[in-house]
């Protein structure tokens, strides 16, 4: 593949208009591999313990690409210095790698595919092979030079192709093409976000095979380096990213559901809890200039239990909430408890407290009067400098909700 690139004959450089140089050829694989670093940052580093299988696969492909970047660079200077020994070294090592990042591509595939077929078990044992072939060819170019098999260097010292070699890349191209072809085949059969991950996957395995096309035509180009990052660059994009995405709407969704009252809709005790740790940590920090609590609890929600059933006091519970979240709609609200209710009061809703207060107990008032829900409330502020914690504000707001709720029974004798 991008090994083709050299085959450093006079001629060839002539071709391209003196656009080959080794320390212009590294500067690709080196450009090739910091943007694969950085694009990929989030894969590489991930915990073995977070990932799936097929995320572990993909990953071992990466470092294989990222390998190969390396050897892609080392060749290029070795072969400005023109050190032979590093640089037929290299040039092996080379070879292994980009066999066995084609393994690695194959194994990836067909895992993400999750298919179990003929097809993809022949296509797993030719990836196989093409690994092995290499070595055995390689070892076989060491021990007999003389039968340049796989690679030679000239007495320019100019690296050269052997006969073995375009077999390789010709085994390369239709492993490229096959697992193309199978990864389509498969999206025919899938709806929605799968067939798009899977057209990409497809589509990048003939991005790799035009690439490899292109390689044999302009031998001294880069082109094998830039199809890698291309195809890794795509995965990222419409693979990697989306499924990022999903997972992160997945666990907010989750979260929600975790922190909030399946009944209500409001927040539940565990969301509470969190927010008191949280508005502790502000105070003992300092950070807390002004907030308020207001305490709610409903009053006959038991009568109306006992009387009506569990069905109608669920929905006095969800007419509560309503109308607190109503009048108190830009500050959090929780269910601490099967009637009560708290809310914080931090902002616009802070400084017109009073305001919405007095604005919530006159519509709890006409309700009362026309047999809808009651609600109690109190409110107390946070003084700065005397309170320690939240429980010394929520206490006085509690006792508060106490004294409104004898009022609003007081006041349903009067109104009898």
């Amino acid at each position: 593949m991008g090994v083709l690139a050299r085959g450093i004959k006079e001629d060839e450089r002539k071709k391209t208009g003196g656009m080959y140089d080794s320390i212009y050829y590294s500067s690709f694989g080196l450009l090739s591999l910091i943007i694969t670093l950085i694009i990929n940052h989030n894969v590489l580093s991930a915990s073995k313990d977070a990932d799936a299988q097929v995320k572990i696969l993909y990953k071992r492909f990466l470092f294989s690409v990222l390998a190969y970047y390396v050897s892609d660079v080392l060749w290029g200077l070795f072969d400005h210095f023109k050190l032979m020994t590093l640089l037929n070294l290299d040039t092996a090592v080379y070879f292994m790698l980009m066999s066995v990042s084609v393994l690695l591509w194959v194994r990836y595939v067909v895992a993400y595919l999750g298919r179990k077929s003929a097809g993809s078990t022949m296509l797993l044992c030719i990836g196989w092979l093409i690994p092995v072939y290499t070595f055995v060819t390689l070892i076989l170019n060491y021990i007999f030079p003389s039968w340049r098999l796989v690679y030679y260097f000239d007495e320019n010292n100019g690296y050269q192709p052997g006969a073995v070699r375009h077999f390789t890349l010709a085994l390369q191209l239709l492993m490229f093409l096959a697992i193309s072809v199978y990864a389509l085949i498969v999206a025919l059969k899938t709806k929605g976000k799968s067939r798009l991950h899977h057209r990409t996957i497809g589509f990048s395995g003939i991005v790799m095979s035009v690439f490899i096309i292109a390689q044999t035509w302009f031998s001294l180009l880069p082109l094998y380096a830039i199809g890698c990052l291309i195809t890794t660059c795509l995965i990222h994009a419409f693979i990697i990213e989306d499924e990022r995405k999903a997972r992160s709407l997945e666990l907010g969704t989750a979260r929600h559901k975790a922190y909030t009252d399946s009944l209500t809709g409001v927040k539940n005790p565990h969301a509470y809890a969190e927010a008191k740790a949280e508005l502790d940590r502000r105070i003992e920090n300092g950070d807390v200039e002004e907030f308020a609590a207001v305490v709610f609890d409903l009053n006959g929600l038991k009568i109306i239990n006992d009387t009506e059933g569990h069905d109608a006091g669920d929905r006095y519970l969800e007419s509560a909430a309503e109308l607190i979240c109503t009048r108190f709609k830009r500050s959090p609200v929780f269910r601490i408890g099967g009637d009560e209710f708290v809310a914080f009061l931090e902002g616009d809703d802070y400084r017109n407290r009073e305001a919405l207060l007095e604005d919530f107990n006159r519509q709890v008032e006409e309700n009362q009067e026309n047999g809808l829900v009651v609600v109690s409330s109190g409110l107390s502020d946070f003084v700065r400098g005397e309170d320690n914690d939240y429980n010394t504000v929520f206490e006085r707001a509690d006792n508060k909700m106490y004294e409104r709720k004898r009022e609003l029974k007081e006041r349903l004798l009067t109104l009898k």
